[in-house]
Order: structure tokens, then sequence, then C-alpha cells
């Protein structure tokens, strides 16, 4: 009998080197998907370096004039309290970003975790989660966020407690819906005759195969929370003030477009960038990697 050699590291290397190479070929030739990393990419970075590019304290309230227009020492102007509209616009970035990657990533683990369980368990125990996830997904998901809100006061981490129950009963039926399309394949059935438990076949193969598409689907879901998020934020019931945020921007802009439409510019920009720029990414992730949606490139 022949001998197998175990693939050199160099090896992996390569084919992982080759795999990166050719995805990223591929989302060059997609332009609405190289706009939207471009976006993406933009975004993330003011969020990451927002320190390093303000120009003003944020939330430091000055003597200076109010509401007034962009100048060469206040770019965006300032707001009703005299506080810089750019370096607020630089630093409210960073709350829809937190509580989009917070709150889908815990809905994504969990959602994961029940959806397993739903479609390798009992019948009993697939008809019982079931129940639960069509419970909450009978609430809208806006007026349920409004009322845990409500009950529980506004602050960031009840908006990603919300947002995250609310992604639970989505991700979860994806993933259940997978593990029992794969629970009658072969390989699996080949694993239990040899004595695989189900916990290693469901951490070494289902889940490789569940979280795939799972994670595109969660690259487009972040457009939904990050509005989810400036929304409450625009109806007061979001980040405390004076903590900067998109939402309570253009919430400011709002009440004050009479006298500058610079406040309302401020905060409404960037949420339509960050939309724009996740959903067109998340589309062009979809068609490279579904094999039902890839293009021959």
């Amino acid at each position: 009998m022949a001998s197998v050699e175990a693939i050199p590291p160099e090896a992996n290397d390569a084919i992982d080197t080759g795999a990166f190479r050719t995805f990223l070929r591929q989302l060059r030739k997609n332009r609405l998907g190289m706009l939207g990393a471009v976006l993406v990419a933009l975004i993330m970075a003011s969020a990451i370096f927002a320190p390093l590019l303000i120009t003003h304290d944020p939330i430091r309230i000055m003597a200076g004039p109010r509401l007034a227009a962009p100048s060469v020492d206040f770019l965006l102007g300032t707001d009703q309290l005299g506080r810089d509209t750019f370096s607020r616009t630089i630093m409210g970035g960073r709350i829809p970003l937190l509580v989009a990657f917070a709150s889908l990533g815990s809905a994504l683990a969990v959602g994961v975790v029940l959806g397993l369980i739903a479609g390798f368990g009992p019948r009993w125990l697939d008809h019982l989660l079931l129940l639960i996830f069509d419970t909450i997904r009978s609430f809208p998901g806006i007026i349920f966020a409004l009322a845990i809100i409500a009950l529980l006061g506004p602050s960031l981490v009840n908006i990603i407690l919300v947002i995250a129950i609310t992604g639970i009963p989505g991700y979860a039926r994806v993933a259940r819906t997978q593990a029992q399309a794969l629970q009658s394949s072969e390989y699996i059935a080949a694993e239990r005759s040899m004595g695989a438990g189900t916990t290693r076949i469901l951490a070494i193969h289902v889940l490789p195969n569940v979280i795939g598409p799972l994670v595109i689907l969660v690259s487009m879901d972040v457009p939904a929370v990050i509005a989810t998020s400036a929304g409450l934020s625009f109806l007061g019931m979001g980040v405390r003030p004076p903590t900067p945020d998109w939402g309570a921007i253009l919430n400011d802009g709002y009440n004050y477009i009479n006298q500058t439409p610079w406040l309302v510019i401020a905060g409404g920009i960037p949420i339509i960038l960050a939309t724009l720029g996740f959903t067109f990414l998340g589309e062009a992730l979809r068609d490279i990697f579904d094999p039902k949606l890839r293009k021959d490139l």
C-alpha cells in the first residue's frame, strides 16, 4: 500500500493565498462590491482612528458661535451647544458599528448553537425551539425594541441586547435547516457508523458548512442594525447624551433645520454611506460564495 505523505505547511499557505487571490479577483470584477468594500474600509478606519482624526473634543461645549456654518476651524460647523459637528460625527460612528458587530455576533453565536440543537436534537425539542423562534419573530422588530428599552431604559447594553434577541431566530432557523439537510448525508452516516458522537459530527462536519452562509447573512444584516441603532438614538432611546451618535446628531439637525442644514447632513450622510457600503459588500460576498448565485467572472 502506498504511503500518503502529509501536506507541508508551505502547501497550505499556497492554497490559502491562492483562495484569497481568487476572492480578491472576483471582488474587483464586482464594481458595486468594490465600492462597498471601499466605503466599509473608510467607515471602519474612521471609527478605529477617530481619536486621531477629530479636531476638537466632541463633548466639549464651546463659547464660540452656535449653529455655525462650516469654516476652517469647524469643518462641519457647530451644533446648538457650540460643539464641533465634524468631531461628533467621526466619534459618533463608533456607536452604530459597535452595536452592529456586538449584537449580530451574539445573535450569530446563540443562533448557531440553538439551530444545531434543533436540527440534531429530538423532535419535541425542535418543536419547542421553533415555537420560541416564531414567538419572537411575531413581534415587529422596532416595536419590540421600543417596548424593551422603554422598560429597561435607554443604554448601549440594552440596545445590543434587544437587537441580538430579535436576530437569533433568523440565524437559528438557517442553521437548523442546514443541519437537517446534512444529517441525512452519506458522510454523516459513515461517521456515525465509525462511532463518532454527535458533538464531534457537529463541530467538525456540520458547523463549517453552516457558518459560511450565516456569515454572509450577517454582513447583509449590518445595514439594518445600523439604521435601527440610529433610529433609536433619533427617538431619544439610544445612548445617553452627551455621547456622540449619528442618530442623535440627526435628531439635533431635525430640531434646528430651520437655522442650519449642516447637522442633518452630518448625521444623515454617514448613515447612508454605511448602509450602502455594507449592502453592496454583503451582496458581493453572497454572489462570490453562494454556489447557486456565483457567476462565472
